[in-house]
């Protein structure tokens, strides 16, 4: 009798093992189970169901169909392999050898493939469940009406068709070559391959196997040079720095690839015929194979490297510029540029125009909220609680109010659950009492108060008091919300979850504070929520929580409702995973409720001869990740913002509405999930279009490629001369950070009036100056792309050159350096490009913070130049002022000649010496001097104590100077001049610190 080649394992060992694998199995099962059942009862919430069946389905039949298929094709071989096996193997030491595995395999051989054939189609079939996407567009996309230049094949081939059939041929060769090696080791095993002996080294059905296991991959290999004759209009063209086939590859490869792939067809046939129906051996298959791999490096390789090293690179511009034309308007065509409307703009004005004083459709409208900087404002005036919160980063949008349309800064007061105090974070209080935040706060964009501090208009937690208008608020609502509460928002975390819906007359829900000093509470009405008054509900969501309370707390009872995926985007994201969303969503106040706007794109990687882009890396600027969201890093040649989605921010409530109704990829989505997923455009309500803005991180996509593809002859786009660039940050260029495009309500030249639109400029390529104005907006519903573009030689700086301009000059640096004492920091805002009067006006706010805890920046300044950046410079109080006094500058100048420079609130004299100071401004001014050459020496002394001292002296004396300058200001009658005294001497222009 034969013994076992191993030990048989006792029964409880079996039974251990058993268990342990069961419990593993139960818990997989279970959390999937879980996790499966509440994404179908948050699916049912929103309405969206066909999502989750869909994409569910789709999944489930890739995993079966390319797993089970992979297992068969591995079994199929491996039991063949083992079928085809040498009845009578000679004697040898390697066939003895080899007989201890045949022991181990030959009584469950069965098994053994079972085993080997289902790991290999689980990871198969794990690998094909996320090809879901690609599947669902493979049989559902459509045309694009646009063919490629080179093989006249629809892009919609390329789209749609060609990543599944890439994908599928690589399945292919992987189950080949499984299933070769399987057999191959079977083969070996029982005596069908043998390395040493006398005799064939194979057997004829060891022989014939094998053979015709390679000849298929050879076919394989045939298909894909068919497929790579049409994947080479994707590749990158080394020779012109552009993506699509260059001259080379047409002339070339191209012929190459087809050429191999009939060789790989004769060398199929030559494997199949000479190993078995002629020679019966592997010699000229082997000859085969090897001129198939000497025929790919010569004709592939080698043919095309002649080419391109002897033939193109001695005459690159011509012989590249058919191609260089191809990739140029496809990318223009991918991205949608090619309606971009560019217009000249002259800019040869550098005096400062009479109009700009009476100007209603720029100068009006110029922002001096940045909405970065005044987040900290809104949250310490308007805040109330310290568990509210407006985010990082507030949001621009328009409203009409008193019958003019002007553009807001708006935030919505969120719950910030990180800012709840330990007594506050319990479970029951961050779960079902603080659910949620209240009120759009709004302010115009183009109003300060006498302080520095937005004119609130909306948001208000309660009537205001005469003591708030006083303090610049509006007396009443004028973006009225009838439904303010907010209990979806920007600043919720996956789980930060609300329980809702009491019982009896009690309400729990902090609402808001009264102004008599107390609290309101209130009980959720909405619709949105899951319903989680069942036990078996509970139980559900406790294990998917981890936690007790929903089956322990009397806070959760029969009519209460679970809120979870409370982010705007991430429910965006949940109902439609195949759009690419925008990393800023906004709130709008939209026929009384407080909608969430998000934009998404729809994306291809595969558009012929178009450029290739990361979205990643092409949308950071100094804003990423500071109240935006980063996108992730994905390479793709063509978008289309072709859906404006909402979410209620009261019940959740998402929507979709399909913004490009012409995108073939938004069709073949929507069809593939049944044909309703997506509203059609006619749907979206007009008072929701009118809150609708270009969106930014297609913008900035858009612009980045501008910054080469306005450049539309070949031969140019070969030299690279005209190229420009996004420049850094004004106020700190040194960074690297990009210039973050900024929304405008401005009438640019060349429209017909004040438009929303998002706005950036952009400098030639290594240079400083101004080259053109990018904006976007929206024009009949559609969107328009333009561009502004100045004289190659032009005198106007760039944004990076007015800043360094305008705070360098001797005046205004003394004022700033009087702002930016030891208790204080300046800190700017967005620097504005505002073409006017065929010239250039540049503004930009000029906030003071101070040091103290819980401060908050106020807009105290405002710098504006207008032509060259540096001839035409103030530092006014306010806008109004520093226009007046850059026009009265323009009128100054002789024969339109730069006058001198001049900061503060006054404007330039005739020479050099500043105006003489009087009275009580001249004796504030010389404290200011006194207290700076004490500054200067406890610096040099190395005292600190002396030092601290001087520094308070200091910032004494600039207190008593800016209050003697403020009473010089008001008084009725201004010198002969016109002007208000000068500034003081020049405070040290950075805090000091003393030599140790």
């Amino acid at each position: 009798m034969r013994s076992s080649p191993l030990p048989r394992m006792s029964r409880r060992g079996r039974v251990t093992i058993g268990v342990l694998i069961g419990v593993f199995v139960l818990f997989t099962l279970l959390g999937w189970g879980v996790n499966a059942w509440t994404d179908w009862l948050w699916f049912d919430e929103v309405r969206y169901t066909q999502v989750f069946t869909g994409v569910l389905a789709t999944r489930l039949l890739l995993f079966l169909v390319i797993g089970l298929g992979m297992a068969v094709i591995i079994a199929g071989n491996l039991w063949l392999a083992h079928r085809l096996r040498p009845q009578l193997r000679p004697h040898s030491a390697e066939q003895a050898t080899l007989e201890r595995y045949r022991m181990l395999l030959s009584p469950r051989l069965g098994t053994w493939i079972a085993l080997a054939s289902a790991v290999i189609g689980l990871f198969a079939g794990l690998s094909a469940q996320s090809r879901w996407g690609q599947w669902l567009l493979f049989r559902n996309g459509g045309s694009f009406g646009v063919k490629d230049p080179e093989f006249n094949v629809d892009i919609g081939f390329y789209v749609f068709q060609l990543p599944f059939w890439r994908y599928l041929l690589g399945v292919g060769f992987t189950a080949v070559v499984l299933a070769l090696l399987g057999a191959l080791a079977v083969h070996y095993i029982f005596g069908g391959v043998r390395l040493q002996g006398v005799g064939d080294r194979m057997t004829n059905a060891a022989r014939a196997h094998l053979s015709s296991l390679v000849a298929v991959f050879v076919l394989l290999k045939a298909i894909a040079y068919v497929l790579d004759q049409r994947a080479m209009l994707l590749e990158y063209n080394e020779g012109a720095k552009l993506y699509g086939a260059g001259y080379a590859d047409i002339n070339a490869l191209l012929p190459a690839k087809e050429i191999l792939a009939w060789i790989a067809v004769v060398v199929a046939v030559a494997i199949i015929v000479f190993s078995n129906a002629w020679m019966r051996n592997l010699v000229w298959p082997g000859i085969a194979l090897a001129l198939l791999g000497v025929s790919a490096v010569a004709i592939g390789g080698i043919y095309p490297w002649a080419v391109q090293t002897f033939e193109v690179k001695p005459s690159a511009r011509d012989k590249e510029a058919p191609y260089i034309d191809r990739s140029i308007k496809a990318t223009r065509a991918a991205f949608g540029l090619t309606d971009t409307k560019n217009t000249n703009y002259a800019a040869n004005n550098l005096v400062p125009p009479a109009n700009l004083a009476t100007d209603t459709s720029v100068v009006q409208n110029v922002r001096l909220l940045d909405p970065q900087l005044v987040s900290e404002t809104y949250t310490q005036l308007q805040q109330v609680r310290g568990f509210y919160d407006f985010g990082p980063k507030l949001d621009i949008d328009r409203y009409a109010a008193g019958g003019k349309t002007s553009d807001y800064v708006v935030g919505v007061r969120e719950i910030n659950y990180d800012e709840l105090t330990p007594q506050q974070s319990n479970w029951i209080n961050r779960h079902t009492v603080y659910t949620h935040g209240y009120g759009l706060v709004a302010a115009p964009a183009n109003q300060v108060c006498g302080n520095g501090t937005p004119y609130f208009v909306s948001g208000f937690l309660g009537g205001a008091t005469k003591e708030e208008v006083q303090a610049c608020t509006s007396p009443t609502e004028q973006i009225p919300a009838q439904q303010p509460r907010i209990y979806y928002g920007e600043r919720m975390k996956a789980d930060d979850y609300a329980i809702v819906g009491q019982t009896g007359d009690r309400d729990v829900e902090f609402d808001k504070p009264t102004s008599t000093g107390g609290e309101q509470y209130y009980t959720y009405s909405g619709e949105g929520g899951v319903e989680i008054g069942s036990f078996p509900r509970r139980l559900l969501y406790a294990i998917k929580e981890q936690e007790s309370n929903f089956l322990l707390s009397e806070a959760v009872n029969d009519d209460s409702k679970l809120l979870y995926v409370r982010n705007p985007r991430d429910r965006v994201e949940k109902v439609a995973p195949f759009l690419t969303l925008d990393g800023d969503p906004y709130p709008a106040v939209v026929n009384g409720r407080v909608l969430w706007i998000v934009d998404g794109y729809t994306t291809a990687a595969t558009y012929p001869y178009a450029e290739r882009v990361n979205l990643q890396a092409e949308t950071a600027d100094e804003l990423t990740g500071r109240g935006t969201f980063q996108l992730a890093r994905e390479n793709v040649n063509y978008i289309r913002n072709s859906v404006k989605a909402t979410v209620d921010a009261y019940d959740g409530t998402v929507k979709l509405y399909a913004f490009d109704d012409a995108d073939p990829v938004l069709k073949a989505w929507n069809k593939a999930f049944g044909g309703d997923l997506v509203l059609p455009k006619g749907d979206i309500p007009p008072e929701l279009a009118e809150h609708f803005r270009y969106p930014a991180d297609l913008f900035k996509v858009q612009r980045n490629l501008l910054a080469r593809f306005h450049v539309t002859d070949p031969g140019d786009f070969y030299s690279g001369q005209d190229f420009w660039q996004v420049p850094n940050v004004p106020d700190a260029p040194d960074s690297g950070a990009k210039q973050p495009p900024y929304y405008l309500f401005t009438q640019f030249p060349g429209q017909d009036g004040p438009r929303f639109q998002l706005t950036s400029a952009v400098t030639p390529n290594r240079r400083e100056n101004l080259a053109a104005l990018i904006s976007g907006s929206y024009v009949d519903g559609r969107p328009q792309l333009e561009v502004l573009e100045l004289p190659d030689q032009t005198r106007i700086s760039g944004p990076v050159q007015v800043h360094q301009q305008m705070t360098n000059n001797g005046d205004i640096r003394q004022q700033l350096n009087l702002l930016s004492s030891g208790q204080s920091q300046v800190q700017y805002g967005n620097l504005l490009s505002l073409p006017f009067g065929d010239g250039m006006l540049y503004v930009e706010p000029v906030y003071v913070k101070s040091n103290t805890q819980n401060a908050f920046p106020q807009l105290q300044r405002v710098l504006l130049s207008y032509g060259d950046g540096g001839s035409y410079v103030v530092l006014a109080n306010n806008l109004s002022d520093g226009i007046k006094q850059l026009v009265e500058q323009g009128k100054r100048a002789p024969g339109g000649a730069p006058p001198p420079t001049s900061g503060g609130t006054s404007p330039p004299t005739s020479g050099t010496t500043p105006p003489v100071l009087t009275g009580e401004l001249a004796q504030a001014a010389g404290r200011v001097q006194s207290a700076i050459t004490e500054v200067k020496a406890a610096q040099a002394s190395g005292d600190f104590e002396r030092y601290g001292r001087a520094l308070k002296t200091l910032d004494e004396a600039m207190a008593a100077f800016q209050e003697a300058q403020a009473a010089a200001n008001s008084s009725p009658g201004p010198g002969p001049s016109g002007s208000p005294p000068a500034s003081p001497p020049a405070a040290p222009s950075s805090s000091p610190t003393p030599n140790g």
